[in-house]
């Protein structure tokens, strides 16, 4: 039985927490939060006990941790989890800048037990389908790849402002995915972005629609469509075009009745938001990540893998801004296990 502290109890937080209790190899022991309030509820919620985040790292019967802080506290948590002998999973990204990512990448190198990132993308079952089937050589060699990822509406203005910005908070999933699916890293990004939505976005420095080009050693490309707002719904889809054929998986909806008529032909919309579109994911992903703490099971996305990410939003930010194709930084063709979890 592995037994977890988990750092954080918002709503991310919550997520996880529900994941860990539900697993029948892991037990949910302890819960710290900077709200000590939100805490003592998530834990009382699971079962679990409300302490504090020195307490986790030191006691010797929790094994893991999960990070599900704010994005400033994520580099030093790990460092400081790895050091007490913790295995870790941690949300996404490593830190907002990449600098700071690339020392707590050199200073966990000896780490002995499993740390890994949590890209949850990856463990959707219809995305891990089109992996498999692009591994087996369905289509042969891919040649465009295409990702569209919607939000419904835009987060709180309260939010944008630490986020980092488009690239570095939400487009940095499909440029993991594109890393994934294409199993190499880009060598070079083009990017456009523009404030269509909310003003207030805009006014932070941020870009609340964007288009962006991953440019693959091989002369493949990636085309990712983010934007900040669609009114039907939590718009997620790939299309993976190669030399024989395409491979596509398309949007989640929340019903699947089709109606037709001599007027119209409608379905059911996307799922609304992330928490019900990926709710697999994250448990897929959460139980990976036990296979690998306890069985010694390949760890599916590695903290180079949430480097290569960064690396490429940073170059994606930097071409939106200057119009010009950036070269990606420090990426390296080292992109995790492949499809299986």
């Amino acid at each position: 039985m592995l037994k977890v502290g988990l750092l954080g109890a918002g709503r991310i937080g919550a997520v996880h927490a529900r994941n860990i209790a539900a697993h029948p190899q892991s037990a949910l022991t302890a819960i710290a939060d900077v709200n000590n309030e939100a805490a003592q509820m998530l834990a009382t919620a699971t079962g679990a006990e409300a302490t504090n985040t020195d307490d986790i790292l030191q006691r010797k019967d929790i094994a893991a941790v999960l990070i599900a802080t704010s994005t400033d506290t994520h580099a030093d948590l790990i460092e400081a989890a790895v050091a007490a002998g913790k295995a870790v999973l941690c949300e996404k990204p490593i830190d907002l800048d990449l600098e700071r990512a690339l020392r707590c990448q050199t200073a966990i190198a000896a780490a002995s037990h499993p740390v890994m990132i949590g890209f949850n993308r990856r463990f959707d079952p219809n995305f891990h389908q089109l992996k498999i089937a692009y591994d087996a050589g369905d289509i042969g060699r891919g040649e465009l790849l295409s990702l569209i990822s919607f939000d419904p509406a835009p987060p709180p203005i309260s939010y944008v402002r630490v986020s980092g910005g488009l690239f570095r908070d939400m487009a940095i999933h499909d440029f993991d995915m594109a890393c994934w699916l294409m199993g190499a890293a880009p060598e070079r990004v083009s990017a456009s972005g523009a404030c269509l939505i909310d003003p207030e976005i805009g006014s932070l420095g941020d870009v609340d629609t964007a288009v962006t080009v991953l440019h693959f050693p091989d002369g493949a490309m990636a085309v990712i469509k983010n934007s900040r707002r669609a009114v039907y719904g939590y718009d997620q889809r790939i299309e993976f075009l190669g030399e024989r054929g395409l491979l596509s998986a398309d949007n989640v909806l929340e019903s699947t009745v089709r109606r037709a008529n001599a007027d119209t032909v409608d379905s059911g919309k996307p799922r609304y938001f992330f928490l019900e579109r990926y709710a697999d994911s994250y448990a897929n992903a959460w139980a990976s990540f036990v296979a690998a703490a306890l069985d010694g099971a390949p760890v599916k996305v590695t903290l180079e893998d949430g480097v290569n990410a960064l690396a490429i939003a940073e170059a994606a930010t930097q071409a939106a801004k200057s119009g010009e194709t950036v070269p990606v930084a420090h990426a390296a063709n080292n992109l995790g296990q492949g499809s299986a979890f």
